[in-house]
């Protein structure tokens, strides 16, 4: 049996076999460049979604009111004070003089030989307030604050480490004044409100004598005891604006013009500066154009993808593509229709100059634009984002969803939101004792923790401050962000959380100053606002409403006046929020992804059919493989037959012809 093809018959089988089985496998390369085509499509809908993303990414910054209701503030000697605005500011110009920086109290300690002399251990309290006419004032909205200085840390060096380790709202330092070394002690915030007492719990059992810790007190008070020296008093910043003085404890100012922030860097009695407030309309007209600019690049996208040569009469991958001329259309549609305003004077992109040339882009009229954005009785905002208009200054719109349907919305509210509160039954006791009555035990919005007070001799102002300053400095409640406002009538202690709603509570649940300080204490939780919007109740949480029905998704705040009617709203979705919500619906709603589907379902059906196939021209290589194999003997048996003949042949005698 012959084991290599060709070698009995001299054909050169496996050639022959190989051109057989090119044609036969012509149906491969047609499934090959069917499946390549396939590939291509999936690249071009992958491109096409992606451009889609890219451009619903670009609407995100234009949904907000506020990109358009941008404000920008100048200040004309820029060497006196950094400005800044927020939209809430007015436009207009206010005259300005800053007379005088904040600055943060400093103390100073007698001279020692060496940063390590031993001072002494024990506790540094610090408290921040106010001192005024000799008696020094709590700042409620800080807490007192204790420092450990044990006896490894009792040199100046190590106090001073000790200090600045325990992050208490002061730092210290060491300063040689050529004489010896002195412990420098600086709050770190500005204002008269921050100024430093500093008592001493010292180890040698003597608080104010000067010698140990208690070298380090200081009450500039009357009566109290000052062993350290004030270097630098603290001072609140002192500004004229349109000629009404300004007083405040920082050089930041936030409130002194609504919207509008001061970074004060220096004080120049007499001098006057101009500070202007105007809208940013450099930054609305970005804005839009930046708009136009990614439409555009999608456009083309959707362009080179769709697009045919007349010319070269080449066509492109999703040339007629019935879901591309879909996503086209919707796009034309939501930005060629009016919008339902929600009451900015504007409802097509033409009226801005936004318009659509012969080749499906956005061309943008600068001038025209520019016009509008200069014109107080236009609202560009409304335009492009989803904005609610309310018709009272008390009712705010906060947010509203894809579900809020356009429309006038008619509030009215039953119920405004309320603070937790607990009320003591009797004026309070003013002395406080150390172990007597000196811890209250209280949970405010559900956390619970416990405080100390202060021993000493109060006013009802001064242990409502020292109340407020432990309960808002209490490490479990400000690491929950829990606050309260602690005030006094007559005596009588009021606790109320900074929190609104069913959430917010106050309760005195022990200690030994409850009694003394608050009887029995009446207690109540605070009440969620509640209303309707178009005469359907809506949901209240603190002070925020929440529509249902067709004003799903529509959010307010109710931040006071009366119960009753409140107005309307005036609610629309703009451009750039229509367009985000289509987008929405090509990505999330399958219309590009059933067409993916559909061409993976056809690439794996290709697939099959290709392994199919193989499988098939395995066998037919086979078999015409096993016919030459059969031909190949036939013809070698043959050959040898061929070749016996002739030698015998050649052996009979040779006849002669003569």
């Amino acid at each position: 049996m012959l084991s290599t093809p060709g070698i009995g018959s001299g054909l050169d089988v496996n050639g022959i076999v190989s051109q057989l089985m090119s044609i036969e496998r012509r149906p491969l390369l047609a499934l090959d460049n069917k499946e390549a085509r396939q590939q291509t499509q999936l690249t071009a809908f992958g491109t096409l979604k992606g451009a889609l993303s890219s451009f619903q990414s670009s609407l995100a910054s234009l949904t907000s009111p506020a990109k358009f209701s941008a404000i920008s503030a100048a200040i004309s000697d820029t060497s006196l004070a950094s400005v800044s605005a927020s939209s809430s500011a007015v436009t207009g110009n206010y005259d300005v003089e800053i007379q005088s920086l904040a600055q943060s109290q400093k103390l100073k300690s007698a001279n020692f030989a060496s940063t390590s002399t031993a001072i002494g251990s024990g506790t540094l309290t610090i408290q921040f307030g106010t001192y005024s006419g000799g008696t020094f004032t709590l700042n409620p909205d800080k807490a007192a604050q204790a420092i450990t200085i044990s006896p490894t840390d009792s040199s100046l060096a190590g106090i001073r480490d000790a200090i600045n380790k325990a992050d208490a709202g002061i730092s210290a330092s060491i300063v040689n004044d050529g004489s010896g070394d002195r412990l420098v002690i600086a709050s770190k915030d500005t204002g008269l409100s921050n100024a430093l007492k500093i008592t001493v719990t010292d180890d040698d059992g003597n608080n104010t004598d000067n010698s140990g810790l208690s070298q380090l007190a200081y009450d500039a008070s009357i009566g109290g005891t000052s062993n350290l020296t004030e270097t630098v008093a603290a001072s609140n910043a002192e500004m004229v604006i349109d000629g009404i003085p300004i007083s405040k404890a920082s050089n930041t100012i936030t409130d002194a013009i609504e919207g509008v922030t001061f970074n004060l860097l220096k004080a120049e009695v007499g001098t006057t500066t101009t500070l202007s407030i105007n809208r940013n309309t450099a930054g609305i007209e970005k804005a839009v154009s930046n708009f136009v600019n990614s439409y555009n690049e999608l456009n083309q996208t959707i362009t080179d993808l769709s697009k045919y040569n007349a010319e070269t009469k080449q066509a492109s991958i999703l040339t007629g593509d019935f879901t591309v001329r879909a996503l086209q259309n919707q796009l034309r549609n939501a930005l060629s229709e009016p919008l339902k305003t929600a009451g900015g004077g504007l409802s097509i992109l033409a009226e801005i100059g936004v318009s659509f040339q012969e080749d499906g882009s956005l061309k943008l009229d600068s001038s025209k634009l520019s016009n509008v954005v200069n014109d107080v009785n236009k609202d560009i905002s409304t335009l492009f984002a989803s904005v609610g208009k309310t018709s009272d200054s008390l009712v705010s719109f906060v947010s509203a969803t894809s579900d809020t349907v356009n429309g006038n919305y008619q509030l009215d509210i039953s119920q405004l939101a309320t603070q937790g509160t607990a009320i003591g039954s009797t004026p309070a006791a003013l002395t406080i004792s150390a172990g007597v009555n000196d811890t209250l035990d209280l949970t405010i919005n559900g956390t619970s923790a416990s405080i100390i007070l202060a021993a000493g001799t109060y006013d009802a102002d001064s242990l409502a401050a020292e109340i407020q300053s432990k309960i808002n400095g209490e490490s479990t409640f400000n690491s929950n962000n829990l606050s309260v406002n602690v005030t006094q009538s007559a005596g009588t202690l009021t606790i109320t959380s900074d929190q609104y709603g069913s959430s917010s509570s106050v309760e005195i649940t022990g200690g030994n100053a409850e009694l003394d300080l608050f009887g029995t204490a009446v207690e109540t939780t605070g009440l969620d606002v509640a209303g309707k919007i178009n005469g359907i109740s809506a949901i209240g949480s603190g002070q925020t409403l929440t529509g249902t029905g067709n004003s799903e998704g529509l959010v307010l705040q109710i931040t006071g006046g009366n119960t009753g009617s409140r107005g309307s709203i005036d609610f629309a979705h703009g451009f750039a929020a229509k367009l985000d919500q289509v987008i929405n619906k090509m990505l999330d709603g399958k219309l590009i992804d059933n067409r993916i589907e559909g061409i993976n379902a056809k690439i794996d059906d290709i697939n099959d059919q290709r392994e199919s196939l193989t499988r098939r021209l395995e066998d037919v290589e086979k078999r015409i493989r096993a016919q030459f194999s059969a031909l190949d003997t036939m013809i070698a048996s043959m050959t040898q037959t061929s070749t016996f003949l002739q030698q015998q042949l050649s052996r009979l005698p040779t006849i002669d012809n003569n």
